[in-house]
């Protein structure tokens, strides 16, 4: 029983975070939501985000609904997670979940930004004028930009992409993975 409701925390509230970040990243990021990633996420998300706008502004013209969103998902994915392998909850850890969760939220946007650049560098080789071309782009731009000032071309081939996926997992290992046991700790 604990492995299915572990599977269904898995396959449910996870993506969903993932989901509802990535919708925050592309208002972020000002990508174009008129692509089938775009229309994806809004139309998956819609019926919550539209409801918490009402509660929650916008600030500093960042979508804070759809972030908060991940936010609460991702804890109370947290929380599930631990009340299914036993944890006793004798104290009230909200701000250990709230911190881990951030946490999880921060590897979670490395590892879209991650896909992104995969997807991005598979697309140029198969189909450059691809309908994902532009959300890629958009996602993808900000940070390859710096990389490919330093970053040669050889040939016809970019390696920023390739020092943009060994940055991101050196991100995830050293600075997030420290910050993580620091917040598993706290629970």
């Amino acid at each position: 029983m604990q492995e299915a409701i572990l599977f269904l925390l898995d396959v449910g509230l996870q993506p969903f975070a993932a989901i509802l970040l990535l919708r925050f990243h592309l208002q972020w990021l000002r990508a174009p939501l008129y692509n089938p990633v775009g229309e994806f996420v809004m139309v998956f998300t819609n019926f919550i985000v539209l409801r918490a706008r009402r509660y929650i502004p916008s600030v500093w013209g960042f979508d804070t609904a759809s972030l908060l969103l991940a936010l609460l998902v991702e804890m109370v994915y947290l929380a599930g997670l631990g009340w299914v392998q036993g944890y006793a909850f004798n104290s009230a850890p909200v701000l250990g979940i709230a911190l881990l969760a951030t946490v999880k939220l921060l590897k979670i946007s490395v590892y879209l930004l991650m896909g992104a650049v995969a997807v991005q560098a598979i697309l140029s080789w198969v189909n450059s004028h691809s309908p994902l071309a532009p959300v890629l782009s958009a996602v993808t731009h900000r940070f390859l930009r710096p990389l490919r000032r330093i970053v040669p071309m050889i040939g016809n081939i970019d390696l920023s992409s390739m020092l943009l996926l060994i940055l991101c997992q050196l991100v995830i290992i050293l600075p997030v993975g420290t910050l993580e046991q620091f917040a598993a700790r706290l629970i």
